[in-house]
């Protein structure tokens, strides 16, 4: 088969998701042998080549400032649609609803292929942290839905995110398709754990409480600091290690030296020390960002409990690498990223709040034994790798394959386009008004809450009329950007003949 998968985050930009589009690429190609094509929004300093398939980048424009070092793509990029038309895919994988989703439908309208989307993250709440509550988020929220439901199937990464998926309105079926991870099973070498440890304060006999990933708040970071310090004034001896970075790395170890507690900070390759007050044990341990995958299973080694009291991810793909390492978890009950896990045989569960997490590590701590012995049902009961989570994927793209030539989704090839490239425009246009207004203005917004209510009924009434030109020129114009696509098409036909 030919297998187009979209994505908006890729390398250089190092994601869970873009490093879900990775592995698929990877063992598509090198286990199943299937033909693999990745688009994806060009970032400056890309390196598209050396990958075993071929990515193709289409042009973007910058958003960097505003969300979080991401680029927006531009999908009605005629060339680049037309370069993945000549692929001919069978099956077209998008794992985000925006830019991509909107040129997988693009592309499905040259080729006749059949969509799958893959729900990965809780878009929701990354759009309410780039453009704030209100219209804004409704009309973004609503466009990425319709996407979402135009596409032939859909899986999510947990039941989790399917519930999380309906509650944003999508009201079709899905189908829950598992993330795998790229540790392989088993401990790291006591060498390497040894040589990527020796710079810490980490002795024997004390546990070690890992958290690894974006140091962002919304993933329970507040959490884990509160329960800290409750260690701390309770004369409880522990090392908790931040193996990451993000924009909430420094408001968190700043609250680390509000509560007293010593902190070490790893800053340009040397580490900032500061001592704790007298009374106040244990230490918390900021390595910034560790791209080493080695290097990550080493810390996964030696750690004692692996902390993850986030309620936003979906799936915690940490959770898997950290079973990978014998390493078991403690999580939130009910959350997406608890799901399989059994209390105190394979994982350990708390309430959502920092009380909890400190009077469960009060008691687990003691008994390192213990810990060892969940790690290693975590290993044997919730581990999956990216080869086994591919292949599976993989026998439902041949179901779809079938489905396809069979005429199933045919319909899908002749539906207007007109509300698709509506979509396109709210994407682009409503991107382009969010983030070349004033800094000033998003700076002050939420400290006056009148004035924002002034602007952005300003804003609403310049968005609307700019949509409905927008539609009224993209329906106008369409039959020419089709022709340009075929045309383009042939053109690419006639120099891979060449």
């Amino acid at each position: 088969m030919n297998i187009v998968l979209l994505n908006d985050s890729f390398p250089p930009v190092i994601d869970g998701v873009a490093n879900v589009v990775m592995n698929y690429g990877r063992v598509l190609t090198g286990q199943l042998n299937e033909n693999v094509v990745v688009g994806t929004p060009r970032y400056p300093d890309g390196k598209y080549e050396g990958y075993p398939y071929r990515v193709i980048s289409y042009p973007s424009f910058d958003t960097t400032d505003f969300v979080n070092g991401y680029r927006t793509g531009n999908p009605l990029s005629i060339r680049e649609v037309a370069q993945l038309a000549e692929f001919e895919p069978d099956i077209i994988h998008t794992h985000c609803p925006a830019a991509s989703c909107i040129m997988a439908r693009i592309l499905r309208k040259q080729t006749g292929a059949p969509i799958v989307f893959t729900y990965h993250t809780k878009f929701d709440v990354d759009i309410a942290r780039a453009v704030g509550e209100g219209f804004l988020k409704q009309e973004t929220i609503k466009t990425m839905v319709s996407n979402i439901e135009a596409c032939d199937e859909v899986w999510v990464v947990s039941e989790g995110a399917g519930e999380n998926l309906r509650s944003l309105g999508y009201q079709g079926d899905y189908i829950v398709m598992n993330n795998g991870v790229d540790f392989p099973k088993g401990r790291a070498d006591e060498t390497l754990v040894k040589e990527t440890t020796k710079d810490f304060d980490l002795p024997e006999g004390v546990p070690v409480f890992l958290f690894v990933g974006r140091l962002m708040k919304y993933k329970g970071l507040p959490i884990i600091v509160e329960a800290m310090k409750i260690l701390s004034e309770n004369n409880f001896d522990y090392r908790c290690v931040f193996v990451g970075g993000g924009a909430d790395a420094t408001e968190m170890q700043q609250r680390v030296r509000d509560y007293g507690i010593a902190l070490d900070v790893v800053d340009g390759g040397a580490i900032n020390h500061t001592e704790g007050k007298e009374g106040m044990k244990g230490r918390i341990i900021f390595t910034g960002p560790e791209h080493d995958r080695e290097k990550l299973r080493a810390w996964n080694t030696r750690a004692n409990l692996f902390i993850f009291p986030s309620v936003y991810d979906t799936n915690g793909i940490v959770v898997r690498e950290a079973a990978a390492c014998g390493l078991g978890s403690v999580l939130i009950k009910g959350s997406c990223a608890a799901e399989g896990v059994t209390h105190d045989r394979n994982g350990l569960l708390i309430e959502e709040n920092a009380q909890s997490m400190a009077e469960l590590l009060l008691s687990a701590g003691k008994d390192l034994d213990h810990l060892h012995d969940i790690g290693q049902h975590a290993m044997d009961e919730i581990y999956i790798s990216w080869e086994d989570a591919v292949h599976t994927a993989h026998d439902r793209y041949r179901v779809l394959y079938e489905k396809s030539m069979r005429g199933e989704f045919g319909h899908r090839k002749h539906q207007s386009l007109e509300y698709l490239y509506k979509s396109a425009g709210i994407v682009l246009d409503g991107t382009e008004m969010i983030f070349n207004a004033p800094r000033v203005f998003y700076e002050g917004m939420r400290e006056n809450f009148e004035e924002l209510e002034t602007v952005m009924e300003e804003r609403r009434e310049q968005l609307s009329d700019r949509f409905e030109k927008l539609k009224s020129d993209i329906a106008e114009d369409f039959e020419n950007i089709s022709d340009d696509i075929s045309e383009m098409r042939k053109k690419i036909g006639g120099q891979s003949k060449d």
